[in-house]
C-alpha cells in the first residue's frame, strides 16, 4: 500500500520533472535562433522580427547577456499582464473563453479544499476506525472516509459537506455561464463585419427536372425572401481536386528541396529510388523526377477544375445563401423554410475559416446512418478498450510486476525503485496508452459529415470525456488491481453499481493522485517546452527554408486542441468533485494542476497558438454541462459508498442533490443556452442600422460573393484560376423559372415547398 512517504517521492519526482522542462524552456525561449518556435504568433501577425538578422554572428544564434539567464522565470508574471479584454482582441473570445475553464476549476476547488481541509480531514484523521481492525491500509486511508466506522454518526459531516460542496459549484457554474453568455453577446455585438454573419448554409436542397441546383435555390430565396436575398454560392464536390492540389503542394516540397540542395553542392545531381518511401525500386533523377510530378498533377488538376465546371454531378445539393443584412440571415436561420421538415434546411453558415470542406460533399441523406455506425463503433472501441487498461493496469503496480517478473522482486522491494514504480509509473503507462485515442476520435467525427471544425472538435471531446469517464475513471477504479471485479462489475444489478464503484473509490485515490501530477503538473510543464515543433522547425529550416516564405510556413504554433484539451480538464473536475469528500488530500493536486496549466496556456495563447476559427464560446454549454455530470456523478457515487457504510440515518439524505443538481441544470441550459445557439433579432437590427448609418455605399454583393467559395478555387497557380472565379461568382440579378407550368408565376413549384395545386 502506498503511504505519504512514497507520494511524497513521486510528487518531488514530478516537481522534479515539471522544473526540468521549466528550466529548458527558459534557456531555449531566449535564444535567438528558437524565436520563431516559442513567438510564432507575433511573427505571422508581422509584429515581431527576427533576432537573426542584426547583431553579431554569435549573438544572431546565442543569447549572450546572462542577465536574462537569471529571470528565467519571467515568462509567468508576463504571461498573466495581459488584460482580459486586450487579450480577446489578441487571440479571439474563444481562447479567452476556454482559459476560462481553468479559472472555473480554481474558484471551485481552492475554497473547497480549504473547506474540507479544515472539517473533512481531521473528522476523518481521529476516527481511528482502520487503526482497530485486521485491515491493511496506508497513510493516506486514514485521511479518507474509510477511516469512519460504520454506523457513525461523523457521516452527518460527510452529508453536510456535500450539500456545502455542490451549493458552491452549482453558484460558480451559474455565475461564469451568465459572464459567459454576457462575453458572447458583446463580443458578437461588437465584432467587426464578418461574412458569416449574412450568410446561411441551406442543406438538401430537393431536386428539380426542370432548373439546375443554382437556379433552383436562386428562384427559391428570390421568391420567400425578395427583401433579403442577395447572393448565393452552391457547394461543389471539390475532393478529388483538393486531394490533387495537396499531392502537388507536397511533390513541389520535394522538388524545392532537392533544388535547394543541388545548389548547395552542384558537383553531383540529387537522385532519389521510385519505390515505396525511396527504399527501393529504379534509381532516377530527384530533380527531373518530381518536376515531371509536378507538371502531371498540373495538368490533373486543370482538367478536374474544367470537369467540376461543366459537369452537374458535382454540384451537391447544398449552398451558401447570403443576404444584405444580418437580420434577413437571422430570419432565415431560424425558422423553418418549407412545410416539409426534410428538405430546405437552414442553418447559420459557419465562419469561412471554421468549414470542413470535405465534409462539404457528403450527401445530407446518409449522415444519420453514419452517425449510428460511429455510434455502434464507438460502444465497441470503449468496452473492448477496458481489457488492454485492465492489464496495463494490473502490470503498473508493485504486485503485478513481481507476478509477471519474480526475479525482479529484490530490486522493486528497493525503498526508491518501489517509490518510483508507486508515485509515477501507472500514470505514465496509462498516459501513453492513450496517446492515439483523440486522432481516432476526430476520425470518427469526420466520418460523421460535420461540417465545421468547431464542430468536429466539439463532437470529438464529447466521445473523448465519456472514454475517459468509463475507462481511466471507471476502468481504473473497477480493473486497476483486479479483474476479477469487471466480471463482478457486468453481471450485478444496476442499483449494485454505485456501491460497488464507491467502495472502491478511497483505494483508488494514489493512482489518481500519481496521474494527476503525471499528466496535470509534468504534461503542462511539457506543453510549454514544444519540444517536437521545435525539432521540425530547425529540421524544415535547415533543408528546406531558401525564402522568409518558407521561414513563416515551417514554423508551426498549433492550436489549443479542444477536442483533447477540455476533456482533459473535465477529467479533474470529476476527480476533484468525487474525492471532496471521500479522499480531501487529492484536493490540492487538483488546485496546483489549475493554477499551473492557467499560466501556461495564458502563455501559449498570447505567444504561441494561432486560431484556426472563431466560434464566440459556442462551447461553453459543453463544458457547464460535463461539470454538472461530474457533480452528479460524485453524489451517486457518495451514496453508494455511504451506503457500505450502514449510514442508514444519513445516506437517505443525499437523494435530494441529484435531484436538485439536475434541475440547476435544467435551469442554466433555458436561462442561458439560447444566448449560444440563438442569435438575437434585436441585436441584427441594431447592427445592420448602424452600419447602413456608416457605410450607406457599402457593396454588400461584393464583400459577401466570393467568401465561401471552396479554397482550391481561390488559390492556384494557373491563368484559368482567377476566370473561373469570375464565372463562379457573377450571377444574374433575376432567374426566371424554367418551368413550363409556373414560368409566368412568383409561387414557387411544388418541390420548392409551395401548395399542391394542379398544373395549368
Amino acid at each position: 500500500m502506498a503511504t505519504l512517504g512514497d507520494i511524497g517521492v513521486a510528487a518531488a519526482i514530478n516537481i522534479l520533472s515539471a522544473f526540468a522542462f521549466f528550466l529548458a524552456f527558459a534557456i531555449l525561449r531566449i535564444q535567438p535562433i528558437n524565436d520563431r518556435v516559442y513567438f510564432p504568433k507575433w511573427y505571422l501577425r508581422g509584429l515581431r522580427s527576427s533576432p537573426l538578422s542584426a547583431g553579431a554572428f554569435v549573438s544572431k544564434f546565442v543569447n549572450v547577456d546572462f542577465r536574462s539567464y537569471i529571470k528565467f522565470l519571467n515568462w509567468m508574471p508576463a504571461a498573466l499582464e495581459m488584460p482580459e479584454p486586450e487579450l480577446i482582441d489578441h487571440a479571439g473570445l474563444d481562447s479567452a473563453v476556454y482559459l476560462r475553464i481553468y479559472l472555473l476549476g480554481l474558484k471551485i476547488f481552492v475554497p473547497i479544499a480549504c473547506l474540507a481541509f479544515a472539517v473533512m480531514v481531521p473528522v476523518n484523521w481521529t476516527s481511528g476506525s482502520l487503526q482497530g481492525s485486521n485491515l491493511t491500509y496506508s497513510d493516506i486511508d486514514k485521511l479518507s472516509i474509510s477511516n469512519v466506522p460504520l454506523k457513525s454518526d461523523r457521516f452527518w459531516t460527510h452529508l453536510v459537506m456535500a450539500y456545502a460542496f455542490t451549493f458552491w459549484t452549482c453558484y460558480i457554474l451559474k455565475r461564469e455561464y451568465q459572464i459567459v453568455a454576457s462575453m458572447r453577446l458583446h463580443f458578437v455585438a461588437s465584432e467587426h463585419r464578418r461574412p458569416d454573419q449574412f450568410t446561411v448554409l441551406v442543406r438538401n436542397v430537393p431536386p428539380d427536372p426542370d432548373e439546375p441546383i443554382s437556379e433552383l435555390v436562386e428562384h427559391f430565396f428570390l421568391v420567400n425572401h425578395p427583401d433579403h436575398y442577395l447572393t448565393h454560392q452552391v457547394v461543389y464536390n471539390a475532393n478529388k481536386l483538393s486531394n490533387l492540389v495537396s499531392q502537388k503542394k507536397k511533390k513541389q516540397n520535394w522538388l524545392d528541396y532537392y533544388n535547394l540542395k543541388y545548389s548547395r553542392n552542384q558537383t553531383k545531381r540529387p537522385s532519389k529510388k521510385t519505390g515505396f518511401l525511396g527504399l527501393w525500386g529504379s534509381e532516377v533523377d530527384a530533380i527531373d523526377f518530381y518536376t515531371s510530378e509536378v507538371v502531371r498533377l498540373s495538368e490533373e488538376i486543370a482538367l478536374e477544375k474544367d470537369k467540376i465546371t461543366k459537369d452537374s454531378r458535382y454540384i451537391m445539393p447544398a449552398a451558401f445563401v447570403s443576404f444584405r443584412t444580418r437580420w434577413g440571415a437571422a430570419v432565415c436561420a431560424q425558422t423553418e423554410q418549407c412545410r416539409n421538415p426534410t428538405i430546405w434546411l437552414t442553418e447559420w453558415a459557419p465562419e469561412p475559416r471554421d468549414i470542413y470542406w470535405d465534409n462539404m460533399a457528403v450527401p445530407y441523406v446518409s449522415l444519420s446512418i453514419r452517425r449510428l455506425i460511429i455510434a455502434v463503433a464507438f460502444f465497441f472501441l470503449t468496452f473492448f478498450f477496458m481489457i488492454p487498461i485492465a492489464f496495463v493496469q494490473s502490470l503498473a503496480n508493485i504486485e503485478g510486476i513481481e507476478k509477471a517478473v519474480p526475479f525482479l522482486k529484490p530490486i522493486i522491494e528497493v525503498k526508491v525503485i518501489k517509490s518510483f514504480i508507486q508515485g509515477f509509473l501507472p500514470g505514465i503507462a496509462l498516459k501513453i496508452f492513450l496517446i492515439f485515442l483523440p486522432s481516432i476520435l476526430m476520425l470518427m467525427s469526420k466520418f460523421e459529415g460535420f461540417i465545421s471544425l468547431s464542430s468536429l472538435e466539439r463532437r470529438a471531446a464529447t466521445r473523448y470525456f465519456t472514454f475517459q469517464f468509463i475507462n481511466v475513471f471507471l476502468g481504473s477504479i473497477i480493473t486497476g488491481t483486479a479483474f476479477q471485479q469487471l466480471d463482478k462489475f457486468i453481471h450485478q444489478s444496476a442499483n449494485e453499481i454505485p456501491k460497488t464503484i464507491g467502495v472502491s473509490i478511497p483505494m483508488k485515490a494514489t493512482f489518481f493522485i500519481t496521474y494527476i501530477m503525471v499528466d496535470g503538473w509534468a504534461g503542462s510543464a511539457a506543453e510549454i517546452l514544444r519540444l517536437k515543433p521545435l525539432i521540425f522547425y530547425h529540421l524544415k529550416n535547415f533543408f528546406l527554408v531558401k525564402t522568409e516564405k518558407d521561414r513563416m510556413e515551417a514554423m508551426d504554433p498549433g492550436t489549443l486542441g479542444f477536442n483533447t484539451g477540455e476533456p482533459q480538464i473535465q477529467l479533474y473536475f470529476l476527480l476533484g468533485l468525487v474525492y471532496a469528500v471521500v479522499t480531501p488530500i487529492l484536493l490540492p493536486f487538483i488546485v496546483v494542476f489549475f493554477g499551473l496549466a492557467y499560466v501556461v496556456y495564458r502563455h501559449q495563447i498570447i505567444n504561441v497558438y494561432n486560431q484556426e476559427y472563431e466560434s464566440a464560446a459556442a462551447f461553453w454549454p459543453d463544458v457547464h454541462g460535463r461539470v454538472v455530470v461530474a457533480l452528479v456523478v460524485s453524489q451517486l457515487l457518495l451514496m453508494g459508498l455511504l451506503s457500505t457504510k450502514e449510514a442508514s440515518h444519513s445516506t437517505p439524505f443525499l437523494i435530494a442533490l441529484p435531484v436538485l443538481t439536475i434541475w440547476f441544470y435544467r435551469f442554466c441550459k433555458d436561462r442561458y443556452e439560447p444566448a449560444f445557439r440563438k442569435y438575437p433579432l434585436q441585436e441584427a437590427m441594431m447592427k445592420d442600422t448602424l452600419e447602413k448609418a456608416r457605410e450607406p455605399n457599402l457593396n454588400m454583393k461584393e464583400f459577401l460573393q466570393s467568401a465561401f467559395i471552396h479554397p482550391v478555387f481561390k488559390v492556384g497557380d494557373d491563368a484559368d484560376n482567377d476566370e473561373m472565379m469570375e464565372e463562379w461568382v457573377q450571377e444574374p440579378v433575376l432567374v426566371q423559372t424554367k418551368r413550363r407550368s409556373r414560368r409566368n408565376t412568383p409561387l414557387a413549384s411544388k418541390q420548392s415547398c409551395s401548395s399542391s395545386s394542379s398544373e395549368d
